[in-house]
């Protein structure tokens, strides 16, 4: 059962990939990434806790294995592709699990957990950000680009180069780590987003992030209210999603257990080992 197993599935006539590992009588983590990668950020966070608990990790529509239908025959937004990985969920009888969410992982992620709040049953967050606090200077273009599409739209385009996805892995990342980033990260993620049509999807859900700031109070008021058993393993060199945003969840989960790991964006790739080790003494305390 701790051996990665692969599939494909028809969610409302969309092709959604997963991965999945562990045994399904264990508790289940739900682990949901964000752009530009896919399920293979979690490949070796699968195999590290197979052991002890059924992970489950989907490709959003338009990334990775996933179908990938054009904007002329797809209407992408945070909230389609909420409704995709809840169809996901639901297919497999997935009721309640912990939800790993990152970068755009935490808008869809936290859409469900403030929606369904029964079926959650622990938060981890790795630059999953819900807290005007975590935006960086990095974003300015992006919130441009929402207010006037056809003007900055050569500014955004440059986050879908080889530059800018070499960037995400290696920034912040300080010099004595950098050798534990595999180069097969950003090459992958790169060749996903080199499909023809890609980056039309990645435009509109550049321009579609503007509403998940509207659902900020909505999460906020989900975390007062509910209180879920929360982690945050954040990279403190993050200039995506700065350590204010993993700070910040503090205000309303007062025993949030936050950790600031000397690493960046991806943390996952730097500090894994450290991420499990955090994951699992949580899910142990945690969980019922």
């Amino acid at each position: 059962m701790n051996s990665v197993r692969y599939a494909t599935v028809d969610i409302d006539g969309q092709a959604i990939f997963y991965r999945e590992a562990g045994d399904p009588a264990n508790p289940t983590l739900v682990l949901l990434h964000g752009f530009p990668t896919s399920s293979s950020m979690f490949r070796n966070l699968l195999r590290d806790l197979a052991d002890s608990y059924h992970l489950i990790a989907p490709d959003h529509l338009g990334f990775g294995q996933s179908g990938m239908p054009t904007v002329d025959e797809f209407a992408y937004s945070f909230d389609a592709l909420t409704e995709l990985t809840l169809g996901l969920l639901d297919k497999l009888d997935v009721q309640q699990f912990a939800l790993y969410i990152q970068d755009y992982g935490a808008p869809i992620g936290l859409r469900i957990a403030s929606r369904h709040p029964e079926r959650i049953t622990a938060l981890i967050t790795q630059s999953g950000n819900a807290y005007l606090e975590g935006f960086t200077p990095f974003w300015e273009p992006l919130f441009n680009h929402a207010k006037d599409r056809a003007t900055y739209e050569p500014d955004v385009r440059e986050l879908l180069t080889a530059q800018a996805t070499h960037w995400q892995y290696t920034h912040g990342v300080p010099a004595q780590f950098l050798d534990r980033i595999s180069p097969d990260t950003w090459t992958l993620d790169q060749s996903y987003l080199d499909r023809p049509g890609n980056q039309e999807i990645q435009l509109q859900l550049f321009y579609d992030y503007q509403y998940n700031l509207d659902g900020y109070p909505a999460f906020q008021e989900y975390f007062r209210r509910h209180q879920p058993p929360t982690l945050v393993a954040w990279g403190k060199h993050d200039e995506i999603f700065g350590a204010d945003g993993a700070t910040a969840f503090a205000r309303d989960l007062p025993d949030a257990e936050i950790h600031l790991l000397d690493a960046g964006h991806f943390a996952l790739e730097t500090h894994g080992d450290e991420i499990a080790a955090l994951i699992r003494d949580f899910l142990q305390r945690v969980l019922p």
